[in-house]
């Protein structure tokens, strides 16, 4: 991404400067490019901390020199320091953020705050640390160029900001830091989830009966196992989750009357918040698993199916602590493996678990546990996905 301000708006009228086939100079007219089909972008790393997604883009036909973009912002997401030729204006859409100028105490904006900033005057800006924040940007080209990149804006100079810009209270909501644990192949109980939740996706009770006991052998608490199959409800519908469920529960009986006593594990640590909240959970959630705010045409032509996704799918179930991302994403994973005509989804979660920690080579394992199990079509979806994921991820593409 050349800058922040070198992209084209939906919205903008185009230049009048086209010929048609015929010579004679088109007439100027006002047109309208609808969002959802225009290009969207990640915030580069060199430029931005944090999650940050750039979308409808806009530039101003000749002779005109403004150009911007909506700008959203995740929880404590912020520019890297950097100038503008002649100026820039900001309206914050959504949200609370800040903006600093160098050697000025930091100002908080709100949605409906215009800001101003100076030709030449160095500057960031960004989220506040409790929650996202969106705004318009727009600057002028001068020679071609609309802004300078410099430094990131370093964690102490950041907090030393919001705190000084009194969003003290929103602070206490910062997402926390997650470490993923890592390893080269996956443990037997990392290998029994994606089977687990292949074979119930494909309604295959007796198989899953064996996964099932293969699973808790391997260490799967019954919390774990629950969780597994309550979770796959969102991805392949109630009934073959709650078919799972009563298949687990036929299996916990006949070990019980075995004699074998399954580790209970441990229930969610905290309770799920509510409202708003839950939505801005959810909302951080869907972010730091998809690499970046998630919207396209689909989210565009049906928003509320966003909505739900943040709220209860990436809040309401993605906040139960009593499974571990990595092992929500493999169980995900498996399920759509076995979903032929969901190979988008299962790309996009081939993504998702490179960024929880996932290592490629546990993700062709994966592959190989299904294709083990007699589930060669599943096994070719998974591994074609992780090929399509990977690429993506070598041209850094989100």
């Amino acid at each position: 991404m050349k800058s922040l301000l070198c992209i084209a708006l939906a919205g903008a009228a185009t230049s009048a400067a086209a010929q048609p086939q015929g010579g004679e100079p088109r007439a100027a007219v006002v047109e309208v490019h609808a969002a959802a089909t225009q290009p969207a972008s990640t915030g580069a790393a060199d430029r931005f901390s944090g999650a940050v997604r750039i979308t409808t883009p806009f530039s101003a036909p000749t002779p005109g020199r403004a150009g911007g973009g909506t700008v959203a912002f995740e929880a404590a997401a912020r520019t890297a320091w950097h100038t503008h030729p002649l100026g820039q204006t900001l309206i914050v859409t959504q949200g609370a953020g800040l903006v600093q100028q160098q050697g000025q105490p930091a100002l908080a904006m709100r949605v409906g705050d215009v800001v101003s900033i100076p030709a030449h005057v160095r500057h960031w800006h960004g989220a506040g640390p409790g929650g996202a924040m969106v705004h318009v940007a727009i600057a002028e080209k001068q020679d071609g160029q609309s802004v300078t990149w410099q430094e990131l804006v370093s964690d102490d100079d950041y907090q030393a900001a919001w705190q000084g810009a009194g969003l003290q209270q929103a602070a206490a909501t910062q997402p926390p830091t997650r470490h993923y644990p890592s390893a080269d192949s996956l443990s037997a109980r990392q290998r029994a989830i994606p089977l687990i939740a292949a074979l119930a996706a494909s309604s295959d009770m007796a198989q899953l009966d064996a996964a099932l006991r293969q699973g808790l052998d391997a260490g799967l608490s019954i919390s774990e196992s629950k969780e597994v199959l309550v979770q796959l409800y969102a991805y392949v519908g109630f009934p073959k989750s709650l078919n799972a469920l009563a298949q687990l529960m036929q299996v916990l009986q006949a070990r019980q009357q075995q004699g074998i006593q399954d580790a209970a594990g441990a229930a969610p640590s905290r309770a799920v918040v509510t409202g708003e909240d839950l939505t801005a959970v959810g909302r951080r959630n869907q972010t730091e698993i998809s690499g970046g705010p998630v919207q396209g045409p689909v989210m565009a032509f049906a928003p509320v199916i966003n909505q739900f996704l943040q709220a209860h799918l990436f809040g309401d179930i993605f906040e139960r602590d009593n499974l571990d991302w990595q092992s929500r994403e493999l169980a995900t994973v498996g399920a759509l493996a076995a979903t032929p005509g969901a190979e988008a989804q299962l790309r996009s979660h081939m993504r998702a678990s490179l960024r929880v920690g996932l290592r490629a080579s546990q993700l062709r394992e994966l592959s190989q546990v299904l294709a083990a199990s007699g589930m060669a079509a599943s096994a070719e979806r998974a591994q074609t996905a992780l090929a399509q994921a990977l690429a993506l991820a070598t041209k850094g593409q989100p």
